[in-house]
């Protein structure tokens, strides 16, 4: 595992700026570009494979539904990235990125484009009207007609409830997220959030006051922790499953303000395992999302289409759940 000096060393900074980034200070003042420099270095020492150059040449395009400021404070979207542009560094393919902006791709010669996130289905036409060779990662937004590279969410949230019940844990709360699509045309459905009511009801134990939704932020994971506790009292649930990583770090934060001891009072646990993850304190439980692996498979596929296949294929990337210090 890279060790913090080992980031802060190739990012030309220091230790504790390091730290107090991976933690997400929010008192820091420290530039963008530092911040999106060290994050990537994480990123990049998590995962690191030989480049195995081919001399073909092809060049696609990568649109991302975040803007560049929002996949900074969400390094899910950043590792996907990552792991596309070393695949396709690999495969000597030449790579540009669009954020948030189809209308810009459209300019582009391009012979395939991976969309990373989630798009409304006009957006989807709009994509299709550029080139027919379209991978979606993160979303499948039509099976029979796409390529797509999907977690399966309710799986996910299942075996991390399965945990904590197994462990003893009744009141388990739930810490999550809502987001709609980038041209406002709807709110996206959440399959943790779907999954979470529908496994609690059946086993007898929902509470609705145990189930928070924000943004899936470090900010809304302080805040909404911080509710829960004003709001619950000695009734908070001794287990809280978080939708995403950012949300975890945040409700460990306020639950550290609070003096509420993780994990012997509250246990948590986040998704993603992000590379910031295992620097925060307690050192955060979560499902890791093998997201350079989304991203890689992305580009295999996209070839794959352009060498001539004409089936479409839905691929599940598994998870492993990591049990660190943030819960038993």
């Amino acid at each position: 595992m890279a060790t913090i000096k080992d980031i802060a060393e190739k990012a030309g900074v220091s230790i504790a700026t390091v730290s107090r980034v991976l933690n997400y200070d929010s008192s820091l003042s420290v530039s963008d570009d530092t911040r999106k420099r060290i994050f990537e270095i994480a990123e990049e020492l998590s995962y690191k494979k030989k480049s195995l150059k081919k001399t073909a040449t092809t060049k696609i395009g990568i649109i991302h539904w975040y803007t560049e400021k929002e996949e900074l404070n969400d390094l899910y979207y950043m590792s996907i990235r990552l792991g596309i542009e070393q695949r396709c560094e690999q495969q000597d393919v030449q790579v540009l990125n669009y954020y948030n902006n189809i209308e810009a791709i459209k300019s582009e010669d391009l012979q395939g484009i991976i969309a990373v996130g989630k798009f409304s289905h006009q957006q989807v036409e709009e994509l299709t009207s550029i080139t027919s060779h379209v991978v979606f990662v993160d979303s499948n937004p039509d099976e029979d007609r796409f390529d797509a590279i999907i977690i399966d969410f309710e799986k996910v949230t299942k075996n991390v409830l399965h945990h904590f019940v197994k462990n003893g844990h009744k009141r388990i709360g739930y810490l999550g997220g809502r987001e709609t699509f980038k041209d406002q045309t709807a709110t996206i459905e959440d399959m943790r959030e779907k999954t979470y009511k529908a496994y609690m009801i059946d086993a007898g134990m929902y509470d609705e006051r145990h189930l928070h939704i924000g943004s899936f932020s470090v900010d809304d994971g302080f805040s909404l922790m911080k509710k829960a506790i004003k709001e619950l009292g000695e009734s908070l649930p001794t287990a809280f499953f978080a939708a995403n990583d950012l949300l975890a770090i945040g409700a460990l934060r306020a639950l550290h303000e609070e003096g509420i001891a993780v994990p012997e009072r509250v246990s948590v646990i986040g998704v993603d395992d992000l590379s910031v993850s295992k620097y925060v304190f307690p050192p955060l439980s979560t499902v890791k999302v093998y997201t350079e692996v989304m991203g890689e498979t992305a580009v295999d596929t996209l070839l794959e289409r352009l060498s001539g296949r004409k089936i479409s294929k839905k691929i599940y990337i598994a998870t492993d759940l990591v049990i660190r210090n943030s819960s038993f």
